[in-house]
């Protein structure tokens, strides 16, 4: 999924324009994948690998080298099988796709510093492609006034566009209703601009 400089311009500007109404910021992050699952192809092709021996030594003559050299031959397919990233993604559970886009999406509100802002007023809008996952994380001044339920909306409204390829169109969506949000909750206070109004891709 890559993105046109135009949509960049367009979310950096829907970002401008909901903090013009809050102290709060909001930061917006697209991952292509939380993870690159690299141990799956490993994991799946030393099973299959296991498995092979057992029938070949029940209804075959073969020699232990030859089986051996069989087993050896169907991992190194079976890895190389496994590792094209949609068969990688569908040996993966979907609890652990899911565990492992949250993880990301925590990482991303560290390193993105939404934490450090002065009000405590900071949210990430996070989006994993490959697992289908998006979230909204607010940094603990905003999150003890606002229910979930209001994030929700959001998180619906984007969930909406991804599902149709409009994913800059689904971030517009969803910083405009967190704009509403903040703006409600967290009305303009003097302070400055603290994090920069832009899409981080990974």
């Amino acid at each position: 999924m890559e993105f046109t400089k135009e949509q960049h311009e367009a979310v950096s500007a829907a970002i401008r324009e909901a903090e013009q109404r809050t102290c709060g910021q909001i930061i917006c992050v697209l991952a292509r994948s939380s993870s690159a699952y690299a141990h799956m192809p490993i994991l799946w092709a030393s099973a299959l690998a296991l498995i092979t021996p057992w029938p070949l030594i029940d209804f075959t003559p073969w020699s232990v080298q030859r089986i051996f050299l069989v087993q050896l031959v169907v991992f190194l397919v079976a890895a190389l099988v496994f590792s094209w990233m949609p068969l990688r993604l569908l040996l993966v559970p979907r609890p652990a796709q899911r565990a492992r886009a949250h993880h990301a999406a925590i990482e991303q509100f560290v390193v993105r510093r939404v934490a450090h802002t002065k009000n405590r007023c900071g949210i990430l809008i996070f989006i994993s492609l490959a697992e289908h996952y998006a979230r909204i994380i607010a940094d603990e001044g905003i999150a003890q006034k606002v229910p979930n339920a209001e994030w929700q909306a959001a998180i619906d409204a984007l969930i909406s566009h991804m599902r149709t390829g409009e994913i800059a169109a689904g971030f517009i969506v969803a910083i405009a209703r967190c704009g509403s949000v903040l703006a409600a909750y967290a009305p303009p206070d003097g302070s400055a601009n603290e994090l920069p109004d832009r899409l981080y891709i990974m």
